[in-house]
């Protein structure tokens, strides 16, 4: 009976808090960060209950349906997700993921396994930490410093639900950050599902002009036909995102950088330092139709799996058509005088900026699928697989800058860059599996026709099963060819003029990969060899601040080595990751040698019906060479020697618990509570022509709550 006054006064907590949310950010923002229910495991351990047979389900819900008395208490066993990728191949559903691995790391800058850095709060511009190749080909405008807060087509999950099913995810950071999500579904027929998503960030931070405003939402479907042949995906997605540009606060003794040690900078408290940009923002929108339908032809066969509670299905042969029309829009507006040198130069008015690329993409994307295997299918054994694609793509891309000599009130611009191309993408993989112990896997992407003619993508992966107990290695290699992207070659804006001819970007990659589920162990070993690399450099012979295109003459190597070791005695846990990189240019790439992330907690059960994880996290990295962020373009770049800055780096703590109370998770975290013990604060990104920094986020007491409803 306890029970059901917590319930109450949770969902009260959500009801009066996440409307500060919109009265404080108005309705034009949004969060992006969706649970993942594919790629977790589950460190509590908990008592099951007795599983129903499929028959058994059917009989409670047929009881409630005639109104027989009988009450049916539904579980996430009722719901079952899948994704675009796990659709490739066939008909596969997952059980929906209740657990709390990773729960407490729900921020894109903080992951355990990928870090950032950035502008010092949620929903701003970020950058990996780690190095992070992209293993993509075709056009590509280079904006991506809020990359990780956009909703895209392939990022939809979808349902099989037996039950209407809806989840509440809520965090607040006392106002400094909140994020707000919403996802509902339901089967309208048993074959045919609908939902949507609906995810916001409003952040505040510590600092002035750092409220990041995103809105992110979709509408999703999935319809199977009743003889599983016909498969129809569906989505449609918004995103709004706004960011203010401060171009970092004015002080340089917020934290003394040179020792670690830190103090406070007057009587100013931090909210009302001054910082060099005051009416300088950003607004990203990018809108998309996506319609996936794949057929299959000929035999189709069930294989039996533990993830669904029906077969999947394995076609012998597929057609698919994927459509996606895709606009997207970048604005940067300034409505200031740039004293404090922030630009390089001035271009077209020295007082308002109205930037803006507009681009709009249609693509096409027609398959057939061939899948030859004997009768063994229980384990899928001798099974050959071949894909052969065709990718037509069009695009319109248009660039405005405003028309110098206009009133201030005026906003009319000028089209300073416009064209419209088209490409044609070959794709070919073929797959082989000898057994249900070993897999060979070949991708290939070749553009044959277009702007980007001669780009393509070589990938081949080899997987073996060594044994359950032994564990299973993954060998990998992969060459790709780019062309630039379109802001290195031809970009032209208020602040900035780059007009070059780049060679195209080469990269070679080999990683052996060798993972042990019964050891709770993973390591992987890469290596990068990566020739013509771009990126932006302020110029050794330049005394402002005016970073330029640039590209590296010769090969530069890089090798990688991960490894992450949990350890288990009774209800203690230790989870590690540690990472080694070492590069042949550390000054063209800027990322630590060393990184390590530490997790170590206790798990209890109290009433047996709380199961609980409390601890504390660690994360440090080396020092290394940092990088400076380039309002108006959202570029991180180099600066040159006479300006380069090491950072002092220092362990970061954090302290949590979270656990599970039947259908809710919820987590209370402590982020950064050793601030003042080895420093008063650090950053990560350089200001603009300084030697101080973007400063991180201070401690924050965090509370989140995961609420799943199932009718």
């Amino acid at each position: 009976m306890i029970l059901k006054p917590l319930k109450f006064l949770l969902f009260l907590i959500i009801c009066l808090s996440a409307p500060s949310v919109y009265a404080q950010y108005g309705r034009t923002t949004n969060s992006n960060t969706n649970t993942n229910p594919f790629n977790q495991n589950d460190t509590t351990k908990r008592k099951p209950a007795k599983a129903l047979t499929d028959d058994q389900l059917l009989d409670t819900l047929r009881k409630r349906d005639e109104h027989k008395g009988d009450t049916v208490i539904f579980t996430s066993k009722f719901i079952r997700v899948t994704n675009e990728k796990l659709l490739n191949d066939s008909t596969q559903v997952l059980p929906l993921d209740t657990t709390l691995t990773n729960f407490e790391n729900y921020s894109s800058l903080y992951q355990p396994r990928n870090p950032k850095i950035g502008l010092g709060n949620l929903g701003l511009a970020d950058r990996s930490l780690l190095f992070e190749p992209v293993k993509k080909v075709g056009f590509d405008i280079g904006l991506h410093a809020l990359d990780d807060y956009l909703l895209r087509p392939e990022d939809i999950t979808y349902y099989r639900a037996r039950t209407p099913f809806t989840n509440l995810y809520y965090v607040n950071g006392a106002l400094k950050e909140q994020v707000f999500r919403v996802t509902h579904t339901q089967n309208i027929k048993p074959n045919w599902n609908i939902g949507f998503n609906f995810n916001r960030i409003g952040s505040v931070g510590f600092y002035p002009r750092q409220k990041a405003d995103h809105l992110e939402a979709a509408i999703f479907t999935w319809y199977e036909s009743k003889s599983k042949r016909y498969n129809l995906l569906g989505n449609l997605n918004f995103n709004n995102l706004k960011m203010p540009e401060n171009g970092s606060i004015l002080s340089d003794t917020i934290f003394n950088g040179s020792s670690g040690t830190t103090g406070t900078s007057g009587s100013l408290s931090k909210s009302s330092q001054p910082v060099r940009l005051n009416n300088s923002r950003d607004n990203w929108r990018n809108n998309s139709i996506y319609i996936k339908q794949f057929y299959y032809i000929g035999r189709t066969e069930g294989l039996k799996t533990g993830a669904g509670s029906s077969s999947s299905v394995l076609p012998t042969q597929r057609v698919s058509h994927t459509f996606t029309y895709n606009t997207q829009k970048y604005t940067y507006l300034q409505d200031e005088a740039d004293q404090y040198h922030v630009f390089p130069l001035a271009r077209y008015d020295s007082l308002y900026s109205r930037d803006s690329v507009m681009v709009k993409h249609i693509r096409n994307d027609f398959s057939y699928s061939f899948y030859l295997r004997g009768n063994a299918v229980k384990f899928v054994r001798n099974e050959l697989k071949l894909d052969l694609g065709l990718v037509h793509d069009y695009y319109n891309y248009s660039q405005y800058v405003r028309q110098p000599g206009q009133l201030a009130t005026s906003n009319y611009q000028q089209l300073v860059n416009h064209t419209s191309f088209q490409d044609i993408t070959l794709k070919a993989r073929l797959g082989y599996n000898l057994s249900n112990r070993a897999a060979l896997d070949a991708n290939f992407q070749q553009v044959t026709l277009g702007r980007e003619f001669g780009d393509y993508l070589y990938d081949a992966k080899l997987n073996v099963l060594l044994g359950n107990k032994i564990g299973r290695v993954i060998l990998e290699g992969y060459t790709q060819s780019n062309t630039a992207p379109i802001i290195f070659t031809n970009w032209t804006s208020s602040h900035y003029d780059f007009h070059n001819s780049f060679s195209k970007p080469k990269t070679t990659g080999l990683s052996f990969n060798y993972q042990n589920d019964k050891l709770q162990f993973d390591a992987k070993a890469e290596y990068f060899l990566l020739n013509n690399y771009l990126y932006f450099q302020v110029p050794q012979d330049s005394l402002n601040n005016n970073p330029k295109a640039t590209q590296n003459s010769g090969a530069i190597s890089l090798l990688k080595i991960s490894i992450g070791k949990n350890f288990t005695w009774r209800s203690l846990h230790l989870d590690n990751f540690f990472v080694y990189q070492k590069t042949d240019n550390a000054n063209v790439l800027r990322t630590p040698e060393y990184y390590v992330y530490s997790s170590f907690y206790y798990t209890k059960r109290f009433f047996n019906v709380l199961h609980t994880n409390m601890g504390f996290a660690v994360r440090y990295n080396s020092t290394y060479l940092a990088q400076a962020y380039a309002p108006g373009i959202g570029q991180f770049y180099n600066t040159n020697s006479a300006n380069n800055v090491t950072f002092p780096s220092y362990p970061v703590v954090d302290f949590f618990i979270k656990g599970t109370l039947r259908r809710t998770n919820l987590f209370l975290k402590y982020d950064y509570a050793n601030q003042g013990l080895f420093s008063k604060g650090f950053y990560t990104v350089i200001a603009p022509g300084g030697r101080s920094g973007y400063p991180m986020q201070d401690k924050l007491l965090k509370f989140g709550v995961s609420w799943n409803f199932y009718d």
